[in-house]
């Protein structure tokens, strides 16, 4: 999964992309890849550069999510994430999107402390 940090510090998507591409190719490998998008405009050079098996568009808004997904016309796997809830995931299932992504599950669950204590007589 290429993520905005990837992408960040490679420059660029296209950037990122080739990056990966060649390091599966140095290590015989042939795995799916998934890179982030943050807006409209890194969408299209994704779209654009290609190679990749789906886009995850992080944090869009429910009218430029459908929007990316008429773009994308089902040349890739498309997914959404961030801000999804009980009260906002079907709206957002219903902008076309092949998955969506709940980060509630992990980052907000709570914790138990199963620490085992030894007692000394």
């Amino acid at each position: 999964m290429i993520k905005d940090n990837h992408v960040d510090a490679c420059g660029s998507h296209t950037e990122a992309i080739t990056k990966v591409h060649q390091y599966l190719k140095d290590n015989n490998l042939d795995l799916d890849i998934t890179v982030e998008v943050r807006n409209l405009v890194e969408l299209h050079e994704v779209l654009d550069k290609g190679g990749i098996t789906r886009i995850m568009m992080d944090n869009f808004e429910l009218p430029i999510l459908r929007e990316a997904v008429a773009h994308v016309d089902g040349r890739f796997e498309t997914e959404a994430s961030g801000g999804v809830t009980l009260h906002t995931v079907r709206k957002i299932a219903e902008s076309g999107v092949d998955y969506i992504s709940v980060g509630a599950l992990t980052h907000s669950a709570g914790t138990l402390d199963l620490s085992l204590k030894v007692i000394k007589d």
